[in-house]
């Protein structure tokens, strides 16, 4: 069987924006969660977010280009570029149809939307710009990326809300496993911190009210945990065929092993209280990858701090491993540090769970105060453990009860 594997990782995060940066403030637990700066959030429950704060954006793309993209397309491309970057594949020499796109975001272009209402209902429908629907639309981040780089091959857009760029690199590694691609660029992108995205969230009480301290706000797996924090940002690999890659002497971080999904079929935005579908999915992950139970080493969790998923989440895991083996593993939420990216978080925790297998270190749930007893595993609590990895999970659960788990492997 053809096997997948990442050659390059770009990522745009509230805390980094270089892969340097961004993985030096994840394994050492600072939180980039601040106060909204956008825009006034005094009138909102929630005021804090992670927002990106160090993109060079004029760096990847021209500035006539710029105005005709949603900033969820401008961190897609900046992530992309970066990863095509760190992976020296060389796009011009490769055949076009055998490259592929897939990418995933939740909610797209909702600034976009945003200004144009404004537009309308200020100055008329003949102000709205003729790029609007292009800004808008989830799929045109994976067009843009197709158009820079010549891919000719699978290309489309993946919206299963926080699930979705884990899907979409899931469906890179099947695509590059039943040979319809060579190399597949992967992963989401997301920039849903606007006055509309906070006042949705907010009334869904879904956000935290903790805006006294906002690098305390995120908080997964902690007794005293009242909400997620709203992320931009992106991430992106470049997943590859194995023996193409070790032709050219690429760098290769991992494995990207198994992958499993599911539905809880259960309700539109919480989690199925036993964790059923997302111990499915990690058990599928499992049997697609050839391992075993007591062959994962560490699991980054969707830990989302609200205190429905992580008391879920905890229960799926014991589902999935049993409760002896359960307690055998490392859990971690690198939401604590990052906040919740949304339909991007998925491709940033590839990139987290990839770099973790590259160095030997698994990253810290941090705030971790106060245990809570619903939530009971070893999640790493405030610093990072340094510990030989083999084989990684990652799971990414979206409302509507999509559930996703990726298996990445260290190849020997």
């Amino acid at each position: 069987m053809r096997r997948a594997v990442i050659t390059g990782i770009g990522v745009v995060t509230p805390v980094g924006s270089t892969l340097a940066s961004f993985w030096d403030n994840v394994r050492n637990g600072r939180s980039g969660i601040r106060r909204i700066q956008r825009f006034d959030p005094s009138a909102y429950p929630c005021q804090v977010a992670g927002e990106v704060r160090d993109f060079n954006l004029d760096a990847f793309i021209p500035r006539k280009e710029q105005r005709r993209m949603d900033p969820f397309s401008h961190y897609a491309i900046g992530a992309t570029r970066m990863a095509v970057e760190d992976s020296s594949f060389d796009f011009k020499a490769a055949t076009p149809e055998r490259l592929g796109v897939v990418f995933g975001s939740g909610i797209g272009g909702i600034s976009s939307l945003e200004e144009q209402h404004t537009l309308l209902t200020e100055r008329g429908p003949s102000r709205c710009s003729p790029f609007m629907i292009p800004q808008m639309i989830i799929n045109m981040a994976a067009g843009l990326i197709a158009i820079e780089y010549r891919c000719k091959g699978p290309n489309y857009a993946v919206v299963t809300a926080c699930a979705s760029a884990a899907h979409a690199i899931g469906d890179a590694m099947r695509l590059i496993r039943s040979d319809e691609a060579d190399l597949v660029i992967a992963g989401g992108s997301e920039a849903p911190v606007t006055p509309l995205g906070l006042a949705g969230f907010s009334q869904m009480r879904a956000l935290t009210s903790r805006n006294d301290a906002p690098e305390n706000a995120s908080r997964p797996f902690d007794a005293e945990r009242d909400g997620f924090v709203m992320s931009d940002g992106s991430g992106m690999v470049i997943v590859e065929e194995l023996e193409q890659a070790r032709r050219r002497g690429a760098r290769i971080y991992c494995e990207v092993a198994g992958f499993g999904m599911t539905c809880d079929a259960y309700h539109i935005t919480a989690p199925a209280e036993d964790g059923e579908g997302a111990a499915r999915a990690m058990v599928m992950a499992m049997k697609d990858g050839g391992v075993n139970p007591s062959d994962v080493d560490y699991i980054n969790a969707h830990g989302t701090s609200t205190p429905l998923n992580d008391k879920t989440e905890t229960r799926a895991i014991k589902t999935a491993f049993g409760d002896a083996q359960a307690r055998r593993l490392m859990v971690s939420s690198t939401k604590s540090v990052t906040g919740h990216l949304l339909g991007a978080a998925g491709g940033v925790e590839a990139a987290v769970c990839a770099l973790a297998i590259r160095d030997g270190v698994v990253p810290p749930t941090i705030n971790h105060e106060h245990p809570d007893p619903d939530c009971d595993l070893d999640c790493v609590p405030n610093t990072a453990r340094e510990c030989p990895l083999r084989v990684c999970l990652s799971n990414s659960l979206g409302f509507g009860g999509h559930n996703a788990c990726l298996l990445f492997k260290r190849l020997d």
